[in-house]
């Protein structure tokens, strides 16, 4: 599994978060303490709204600890909503494309989990994607197959809805090919306005998510970046933080509906 760390609020700079922390994403990279594996070697990346609506990006392949350019760019780039992210692999090569965040004009993706039997299902999967997003995959991922087939089925008009619905597709085509493992999914998206953070899995088991709102702004996370749980809230189970410019940021909660997608998901 990964690690990331999302941003939304007054502009900061990258470093103050991805790299000074005593549980830094950098630190997380080579010692992470919630995660199936300690070490998130297989690449990293950064994304970035600047002045311009669609985001920057940096992705790399050598891992994010060992990366003297990470470190110097962060340091120079002040954004008011970035994403960061370290991996570990499950199965896809090890190349810049398959690095996260993943960008498709002004939107930002990136993901903690898995599509269980992923190779099983990648052909099917790939072919519900329309051909004018098809054309923006550079990767092998099943991250950015879910991205933009989620951008497909109108993710920017609803976030939550519509990533509920790619699940559903997706966890069909997992039963069809008689899969068993689980699909897993904790994954944070953008438009650099606002973002919406999620946390769900068809097992009940998803990748731990966390979050706290500080004097400039909302913090997402994988697992705090000062090493301790206080002052943290934990995103639960199923739930759905959301980020909205002028807005409160609000839990969704399982709702009924959101029960019965669970149980979609489950079946």
């Amino acid at each position: 599994m990964c690690r990331f760390l999302a941003y939304h609020g007054d502009p900061v700079y990258l470093d103050e978060l991805v790299c000074a922390p005593t549980h830094s994403l950098v630190h997380q990279s080579l010692h992470a303490a919630e995660a199936k594996t300690e070490t998130n070697g297989d690449g990293f990346g950064i994304g970035w709204y600047g002045e311009r609506p669609e985001p920057g990006l940096y992705r790399e392949v050598r891992p994010a600890w060992s990366d003297e350019n990470l470190r110097s760019l962060s340091r120079q780039i002040r954004a008011r909503t970035f994403f960061a992210h370290v991996r570990a692999s499950t199965g896809t090569s090890t190349t810049r494309a398959n690095c996260h965040p993943f960008a498709h004009g002004r939107h930002l993706f990136m993901h903690n989990g898995q599509i269980g039997g992923y190779g099983r299902i990648k052909r099917r999967l790939e072919a519900l994607i329309p051909d004018a997003l098809y054309e923006s995959r550079q990767g092998s991922t099943d991250s950015e197959a879910l991205f933009l087939l989620a951008l497909a089925n109108g993710v920017e008009r609803d976030p939550v809805g519509a990533m509920a619905e790619t699940l559903a597709t997706v966890r069909g085509l997992m039963r069809q090919a008689g899969i068993d493992e689980p699909l897993r999914f904790t994954a944070i998206l953008t438009d650099g306005e606002g973002l919406t953070a999620y946390r769900w899995a068809c097992d009940g088991r998803p990748p731990s998510l966390y979050w706290r709102e500080t004097a400039s702004g909302l913090v997402v996370v994988s697992e705090p970046i000062d090493g301790r749980r206080d002052g943290w809230n934990v995103v639960p189970k199923g739930a759905t933080l959301v980020a909205r410019a002028g807005e409160a940021t609000r839990l969704i909660e399982p709702d009924a509906a959101g029960r019965r997608f669970a149980a979609t998901l489950a079946a």
